[in-house]
């Protein structure tokens, strides 16, 4: 056998005990999270957006007052 055919065999073998020790570990996990109140990772989740002190002259699109129609341009 050359070796190209048994760095393939040995390549192939490698991968299928890597799925099945991922299978194994995930099985595991699925098994001890089945419950849905584990939603995050602590704390107190605040969802107010952050209040930003933008330079004079710069505003947020909705707080910007609403625009005319453009001037149409003639050619």
């Amino acid at each position: 056998m050359s070796s190209l055919i048994i760095d393939l065999i040995l390549c192939g073998l490698a991968y299928v005990i890597l799925i099945y020790v991922m299978a194994t570990m995930t099985k595991n996990s699925l098994k001890k999270g089945g419950s849905s109140e584990d939603d995050g990772d602590g704390g107190v989740e605040d969802f107010t957006p952050p209040k930003i002190d933008l330079p004079p002259g710069v505003q947020w699109p909705t707080d910007s007052p609403k625009t005319r129609l453009p001037e149409p341009v003639e050619y």
